[in-house]
């Protein structure tokens, strides 16, 4: 299914050339999948990076246009390094993305579970089919770097009654079958993510914004500032803390604001900057507010 949403999208897209988007995984990861719905064109060069480190440097170093990341899934919660490498990069959230995640079971075709011995992917995929794989006890799980990696290692080596769960993208780009389909535990496991780029290729306009500040170690203090938004009349979708790293036991916290017609980022900024430290607009975008399938 196609978002065809370019008006809220991080720029003016021009199909007279190719943007390169840069993602964490391999071609046929879910990361390509959120690529490929937001911006709508099968066009996009996808730029695979091994890292999420590396898929900003990519971004920073003018190898990639932007990059797509995800930043929390609904089963295994925020993804807190994340929030940290976004806000270090110096560069913003332009956008967001909903992905349903269907993970599905693959392997070199004229095979059946039953001939099945092993079965490679990431921790995370793993975590997310326990109630499916719970019922062959005999088959080895193996952890590894990405989903789609897993599915492109089983069709290059050619590798008899290994199996991988990855997107059903994955099992058509590598040439293998797909065993059981949809084995994920819940089936509203969606991932959200963000697109990252810089501020000069934002469209400085949306109904959401990203913040991250510290507070003081008084009582009260959080709660000061979140009666404070309450007041503006500001919806407060999402908080994560995330420590500093400065020997304190000092926090970051994270927040995504949901604007009125009445409010933006300048006024949110106004009012907290005399109440908060280190505050730090982290982006203005669209919120998304529809649910991709995978």
């Amino acid at each position: 299914m196609k978002a065809r949403v370019p008006q809220r999208g991080p720029c003016s897209f021009n199909n007279t050339f190719d943007m390169k988007i840069a993602i964490q995984g391999e071609k046929g990861c879910f990361h390509e999948v959120a690529a490929r719905q937001y911006f709508s064109y099968d066009s996009i060069d996808i730029v695979p990076c091994s890292t999420f480190d590396l898929t900003l440097n990519t971004v920073k170093s003018g190898e990639a246009d932007f990059a797509v990341m995800a930043i929390e899934n609904a089963r295994s919660g925020s993804i807190l390094y994340n929030y940290t490498l976004i806000r270090e990069s110096g560069m913003k959230i332009l956008g967001e993305h909903n992905l349903r995640i269907k993970q599905n079971l693959m392997a070199l075709p004229g095979q059946s579970i039953t001939d099945i011995r092993e079965i490679r992917t990431h921790p995370i995929a793993i975590a997310q089919c326990m109630t499916y794989l719970n019922q062959f006890p005999g088959i080895i799980l193996i952890e590894s770097d990405d989903t789609a990696g897993s599915a492109r290692q089983i069709s290059e080596t050619k590798a008899m009654g290994v199996a991988a769960i990855a997107s059903s993208n994955a099992a058509e780009i590598y040439g293998l079958d797909i065993l059981a389909s949809g084995i994920e535990t819940y089936k509203q496991n969606y991932t959200r993510f963000h697109i990252v780029g810089s501020e000069d290729k934002g469209n400085k306009r949306g109904n959401k914004v990203s913040i991250c500040f510290s507070t003081g170690h008084k009582p009260g203090s959080l709660a000061t500032i979140l009666v404070k938004l309450a007041e503006l009349g500001i919806n407060l979708s999402k908080i994560q803390s995330v420590p500093r790293l400065n020997g304190e036991w000092e926090y970051m916290f994270y927040l995504d604001l949901e604007l009125h017609k009445d409010s933006n980022s300048d006024v949110i900024k106004r009012v907290l900057e005399k109440r908060t430290s280190n505050l730090e607009i982290l982006g203005v975008y669209f919120k998304g507010d529809m649910l991709y399938e995978s």
